[in-house]
């Protein structure tokens, strides 16, 4: 499937260029999870055995990112690097990006950014690890990520291993469903909780291969609807950290963050790294293997899109 592409503002690889000149399947990864996501050298590693994963999926990798000021479809080896070292790389949403680009910083792109800038570059399909959504407690806070309005306007595929468990799973499914984001649940009747298979929710939708997932976000191209679809990939039983203990760990990293007051864009990164201490890295090591398990996925939905 062929997107529109507005060359000017973004700077893309050879391989990527070629790529999509040639129709080939192309997968957008991310660059927060190098910058922000994951310590030294675990993110590099990482970033690299998700573009050897898509390449062996049949599929060209195109991580994205600022460098300079200029949007990036597809970094080469040492500026994977750099995003994985350096301490003054911006984490960029939609609406980080155009100071970034006025400022000609460096940034690294969340889910929203990453969307928005997939879609510019003429590319389909993007994978990750978990979205952003609803904060427990939005009600009060006002908190619910960029994400979700991304995925009501960007016609993105999005592969990730569902939203992440620290956040209010049932609420951010009802704004998905608001916005009219088409979600679906590969082989599963359950909507995943990140680190765990189960949630407790049902799946919107479930779809048992790619070729039907091709097929559903063929058709909402062809109405015309603005709005991405969300594919929620379970992490695999052997990987996974079942939901009741992920459950008690995370109402800990969440009490805690509020007698600390930490909130706004500092909370998720908070959360990740206390629930990465509180279960002893295992919570790191699900994530390093649900996020290359959606590269994989998002590949062969890709060359499905052809």
């Amino acid at each position: 499937m062929r997107f529109a592409r507005s060359m000017n503002d973004i700077r893309y690889s050879a391989s990527v260029r070629d790529a999509l000149d040639r129709g080939a399947p192309v997968v957008a990864l991310e660059t927060t999870i190098l910058s922000h996501g994951m310590p030294y050298p675990q993110n590099l590693e990482t970033a690299l055995a998700l573009e050897a994963d898509v390449r062996k999926a049949g599929a060209t990798p195109a991580t994205i990112g600022v460098i300079d000021g200029v949007i990036r479809a597809g970094l080469d080896d040492r500026e994977l690097e750099y995003f994985a070292t350096a301490h003054d790389v911006l984490k960029l949403s939609r609406a980080d990006l155009p100071y970034a680009l006025a400022a000609r910083r460096a940034g690294a792109t969340t889910v929203a950014a990453t969307m928005l800038c997939a879609a510019r570059a003429g590319i389909a399909v993007f994978a990750t690890g978990g979205i952003g959504g609803v904060h427990r407690g939005a009600e009060r806070s006002m908190d619910v990520s960029a994400d979700l309005t991304e995925l009501a306007r960007t016609p993105v595929l999005v592969v990730c291993a569902g939203a992440k468990a620290i956040l209010d799973l049932p609420k951010t499914l009802e704004v998905l469903e608001t916005y009219g984001v088409t979600v679906a649940v590969y082989r599963s009747d359950e909507f995943p909780a990140f680190w765990s298979r189960r949630s407790g929710i049902a799946a919107p939708l479930r779809c048992d291969g790619t070729a039907e997932i091709a097929a559903v976000f063929r058709s909402a191209r062809a109405l015309g609807l603005a709005s991405g679809m969300l594919v929620a990939n379970p992490v695999s039983a052997a990987d996974e950290i079942p939901l009741e203990e992920m459950a008690r760990v995370i109402a800990r990293a969440v009490e805690e963050a509020a007698h600390a007051g930490v909130a706004g864009k500092q909370l998720t990164p908070w959360l990740l790294d206390r629930i990465a201490a509180l279960t002893n890295g295992r919570s790191l090591q699900t994530n390093v293997a649900l996020v290359r398990a959606n590269a994989r996925l998002a590949a062969e939905i890709a060359t499905q899109l052809r």
